[in-house]
């Protein structure tokens, strides 16, 4: 048996942020993984999926280089060196992160854990106690009934990272993040792909004219999709896949991806057995991500919170920091970032228009269109920066659509979390030609004293 301050199980990005951070305020940690560090989002999700949208970027750009002068030729795509480098950033990210483990006196156990009681984790044969236990074991992708995962043909975001040749052509079974994702990474690489989902519009947690943008977008490339109806049946040929929908529909592809979202991983590990509530799988923690047991918290994609690595890290440190006595602020998940890194990307913060107006505000509105941003222009790039505010109130959300919109949210997180109003925005001086441009011009809109945009 080995004791310790605490013991994480679960290596991924909430489980590592705890570690890291829990070391810094002296605690010693042990953490424990059964894969490798780092988890989903580094090895099977975020890391290795934006580098395949970057080499499809890479491959649009020069397909459309003659837009600018240049002149180029489009070819193929190279999979094998399209994985290489996808695998080299992974690879390297990795190596860091084994790096900081280590300099920061954290005791890794590569192996599978199990809680068998509130506060002893055993691993590898070996038991390890601590005065406290933080479970951050992660989300696993679901499919649905009946639906059988063969990984060669009907696959998941999971296989899709991995495959080393360009399917001719792709269904997509979801049309949220992951899925939109794929099916932009796909027609880059050149598939046809038809995307289908049973709500009425894609990323349908999207504010709905963020939604709409992006599915304009997704036609003009090309991108076809079937919106509001509900998935049937999947059969296997012995060179493609026939999807039925229930309105009687039938498409036909090479391969489908079930990208129909994530379940968290808590199945065996002894989670009911110590008590711990659940709910649908999930752990169920407080404000501050206790569980009922005392000394057991819960973090990551293990508990109903959005699921996204960045809420892992902040969680994870949430616990470190609460663990050491430092009383942190709870996380507002309103105020959470949230980025799908299609063609274009939508990125957001803060309330919908759907979601103010729910929550009983006096809605104001106002769409800024990237058709008057200079670096829009310079790049071809089109979409919107959209405000959500209170009647002379704060702004309460912040949508927008275009390319590397993400790179925005900074200052959009920044405003919608210190409760600024459009004229406290409309002061700041933004840098030109920037598409951060586009973030002022809206704000200078809302304030009633536009510049490039119409009053």
């Amino acid at each position: 048996m080995a004791d310790f301050d605490l013991v994480i199980l679960g290596g991924g990005s909430g489980g590592y942020a705890a570690a890291l951070r829990a070391s810094q305020l002296g605690q010693k940690v042990v953490l424990i993984e059964k894969e490798k560090l780092g988890g989903t989002c580094l090895h099977k999700g975020c890391i290795p999926t934006k580098a395949l949208l970057h080499a499809g970027e890479i491959a649009d750009s020069t397909r459309h280089a003659g837009e600018f002068g240049v002149k180029a030729d489009f070819h193929a795509m190279d999979m094998a060196a399209v994985n290489t480098y996808k695998d080299g950033v992974v690879s390297k990210l990795h190596k860091g992160l084994e790096g900081l483990v280590k300099s920061r006196n954290v005791t890794y156990v590569q192996g599978s854990g199990k809680l068998i009681s509130n506060n002893t984790v055993e691993a590898n044969g070996t038991k390890y106690t601590g005065k406290n236990v933080i479970l951050a074991t992660g989300s696993y992708p679901k499919t649905l009934p009946g639906l059988e995962i063969d990984g060669k043909q009907i696959i998941t975001s999971e296989q899709a990272i991995k495959l080393d040749y360009v399917p001719k052509s792709v269904i997509v079974l979801g049309g949220g993040v992951i899925g939109c994702e794929f099916a932009s990474v796909w027609k880059s690489f050149g598939a046809e792909v038809t995307i289908v989902e049973g709500l009425p519009h894609l990323v349908a947690l999207e504010d709905e004219s963020s939604s709409k943008q992006l599915e304009r977008a997704f036609r003009k490339r090309g991108i076809n999709f079937e919106l509001g109806v509900k998935f049937k049946s999947a059969e296997r040929g012995k060179k493609d896949v026939k999807v039925t929908l229930e309105d009687g529909k039938e498409f036909t592809a090479e391969i489908l991806l079930v990208a129909v979202g994530r379940g968290p991983v808590s199945t065996g590990l002894g989670y009911e057995e110590a008590g711990i509530k659940m709910d649908r799988g999930y752990v169920l923690v407080d404000d501050k991500c206790r569980t009922n047991v005392p000394g057991v918290w819960a973090v990551g994609d293990l508990i109903p919170t959005l699921q996204l690595a960045h809420v892992g890290f902040a969680e994870g440190i949430l616990v470190a920091e609460e663990i050491a006595g430092l009383n942190p602020r709870a996380i507002n998940y309103d105020g959470v970032p949230r980025v799908t890194y299609s063609e274009p990307e939508v990125a957001s913060v803060g309330l919908t228009t759907a979601g103010a107006k729910a929550a009983g505000h006096d809605v104001v509105e106002l769409n800024y269109d990237l058709a008057g941003n200079g670096k829009a222009n310079i790049l071809k790039t089109a979409g919107s920066v959209k405000l959500v505010a209170t009647k002379n109130g704060p702004i309460l959300g912040i949508h927008m659509v275009g390319s590397r919109v993400g790179e925005l949210l900074a200052e959009a997180q920044l405003i919608f979390n210190w409760q600024a109003d459009a004229a406290d925005v409309a002061q700041h001086i933004h840098a030109h030609p920037t598409l951060s441009e586009a973030m002022g011009e809206a704000h200078l809109a809302l304030a009633g004293k536009p510049l490039h945009a119409h009053g």
